[in-house]
């Protein structure tokens, strides 16, 4: 018990790190916080007027975005990490009287409360564009639950790539990963619209289960490709994220003891 209490103490006090680091250094997470904005105005105004969609486009789109942003985060939790190990300052943590799972842990809090500052952003942009949930607040909040489960579970995939990786600089190899997974989903069009091998691929993305999931929650519309997959999309929504945290999770805290050696 008392390893646990001074665990979660040294995971607060990293926490706190990361915070400070960013009120020093806003623009970064300025940025960070823009971009989806900027992604969502671009599809929903530039786009969505081609767009094939089940009623209105940007009702379509909004809960998509929610949830591409959540897997777009990986890439500030990937650098920031693969920062810290280049710099030297996961050597010094380690030889600093901490647990051994706080750097980690403190990295995956500050980025989880980034990221639902993102999602609190997104979705005051979304309002003003004029979408609107309709499934009640008891089912809103189930849908915000979802996206930041996913988030939790891909930043820990993020901090494990960062943890393997040869520099921040490597973020380039992650992105050109990254981008082709939140296209290939049903966030911006039905996966029913791509070839029958593409459109399979799309419906077992992660990112797709918790659009479809969350569209359901929202009550806005949503493709009903008639798949397994889309069938049971509320599942995987939860079944993806917590089957990355059980694997990453511990292989991060593993693959952080074992730096240097």
């Amino acid at each position: 018990m008392t390893a646990l209490r001074w665990a979660i103490a040294d995971g607060w006090t990293m926490t706190r790190r990361e915070l400070a680091h960013w009120a020093r250094q806003p623009a970064p997470v300025v940025v960070g916080l823009l971009f989806p904005v900027l992604t969502l105005v671009m599809f929903g105004y530039l786009f969505g007027g081609a767009m094939a969609a089940p009623g209105d486009y940007r009702a379509f789109l909004v809960p998509g975005m929610f949830a591409l942003a959540m897997v777009f985060g990986i890439e500030s939790t990937y650098t920031a990490i693969a920062t810290d190990v280049a710099r030297g300052s996961t050597d010094r943590f380690r030889s600093l009287p901490m647990a051994a799972s706080a750097p980690v842990i403190g990295r995956a809090v500050a980025d989880l409360l980034n990221s639902a500052a993102g999602l609190v952003v997104l979705a005051a942009c979304g309002w003003l564009t004029g979408w609107r949930w309709h499934g009640g607040f008891g089912a809103a909040l189930a849908a915000f639950g979802l996206l930041v489960l996913l988030r939790f579970g891909i930043l820990w995939l993020g901090l494990y790539l960062g943890l393997v990786a040869k520099g921040p600089e490597s973020v380039v190899a992650l992105q050109i990963l990254v981008w082709p997974l939140g296209f290939l989903s049903n966030v911006f069009v039905s996966p029913g619209t791509m070839p029958g091998w593409l459109g399979a691929i799309a419906d077992a993305n992660p990112l797709s289960a918790t659009a479809a999931a969350t569209r359901e929650l929202f009550g806005n519309p949503g493709w009903d490709s008639g798949g397994w997959f889309a069938e049971h999309a509320l599942l995987l929504a939860v079944l993806w994220p917590v089957a990355m945290i059980a694997v990453f999770l511990p292989l991060s805290v593993r693959r952080y003891r074992r730096l240097s050696r």
